[in-house]
């Protein structure tokens, strides 16, 4: 009998767990041909989540549960619980109910068609349309100059091989964004679009710093664009700088008390090209930080308490 995890990251989600297991429970009932496993990992929320998942866990010896020592952040944490994972295939959805836990029979069609990974792609979304033009003119921003084929609408959410699994815990990331990996390694890809839902309890835990944080991991990880891009601004804007010199010094010798030159163009041309440089040393400075995350080496993941595991040690990158 093949065993397909479940992968659960929480946050503060106190008031979706125990509705996503009864449907998730529903569900994983009949496909009487799997046996499963569910792992939620909690990280460190702040209201009654960790209570109700050692509840699920004392219950459910299938339920097993991950307890961080601190907030971790929303990149880490669901990485480092898809390591933990023995199944044959892992799927990974999100706990606000926002990825629809009746899509696991359609990836389990998919991955029995030879599929190693199954990505659920939102082409259409109930949440704020503002929001969801701007994550499509992300994914096609980053589409466009990703050096591998990224795929569009991808959150994460989807079915991974354990073959896949496997490759990802070779590469001891410590800070990995998903997405990309998934089209870097070159596994088959199943595509199935979905209408995401509007989130019915609680409220979301992005804000404007955690989605530019996975905005810029996405494009410093896999695109060397924006520094090649950079480079030939430089030459550029240094030649019309030459030109514009050039010009306004035949100008001043032909037309000696006539032509003043004014403090206007000098001070646009000093704040426009200030203004140039300090956004490619910001774009430097991230390329800077993605290193220094990767030198570091620290643990994805460092676990206060784990319920329901066969072995002690983890796996993958954490502690």
């Amino acid at each position: 009998m093949k065993k397909i995890s479940i992968v659960l990251p929480c946050y503060n989600e106190e008031d979706n767990i125990k509705p996503l297991y009864e449907r998730l429970q529903a569900i994983t009932q009949t496909l009487k041909a799997y046996a499963f496993e569910f792992v939620f990992i909690d990280n460190c929320s702040q209201d009654q989540t960790a209570v109700l998942l050692k509840a699920l866990a004392h219950e459910n010896p299938q339920v097993k549960v991950i307890l961080n020592a601190r907030n971790f952040g929303h990149i880490r944490s669901p990485y480092y619980a898809m390591m933990q994972a023995e199944g044959d295939a892992v799927i990974l959805m999100a706990t606000d109910l926002q990825d629809p836990p009746e899509m696991i029979i359609e990836f389990i069609k998919k991955w029995e068609e030879g599929f190693k990974v199954v990505a659920a792609i939102k082409p259409v979304s109930q949440e704020s349309r503002i929001m969801f033009k701007i994550r499509k003119l992300y994914y096609s921003l980053v589409a466009r100059i990703s050096e591998a084929k990224l795929i569009h609408n991808f959150t994460g959410f989807g079915l991974y091989d354990q073959r896949v699994i496997a490759m990802l815990r070779t590469l001891e990331d410590p800070y990995p964004y998903l997405r990309g990996l998934v089209s870097e390694l070159g596994f088959k890809v199943a595509e199935v679009p979905f209408n995401q839902p509007r989130r019915l309890r609680g409220i979301t835990k992005n804000n404007f710093y955690t989605l530019y944080d996975i905005a810029m991991l996405g494009i410093t990880s896999h695109s060397k664009v924006p520094l090649r891009l950079a480079t030939i601004c430089g030459f550029f804007l240094s030649g019309v700088s030459m030109l514009i010199a050039v010009i306004y010094l035949i100008l001043k010798l032909i037309f000696w008390k006539q032509f003043a030159l004014g403090i206007a163009p000098v001070l646009i041309g000093v704040f426009f090209f200030f203004s140039v440089q300090l956004f490619f040393i910001g774009l430097l400075g991230e390329y800077i930080m993605a290193i220094h995350t990767q030198v570091m080496k620290r643990p994805l993941v460092v676990e206060e308490e784990r319920l329901n595991f066969d072995k002690d040690l983890p796996k993958g990158n954490g502690g």
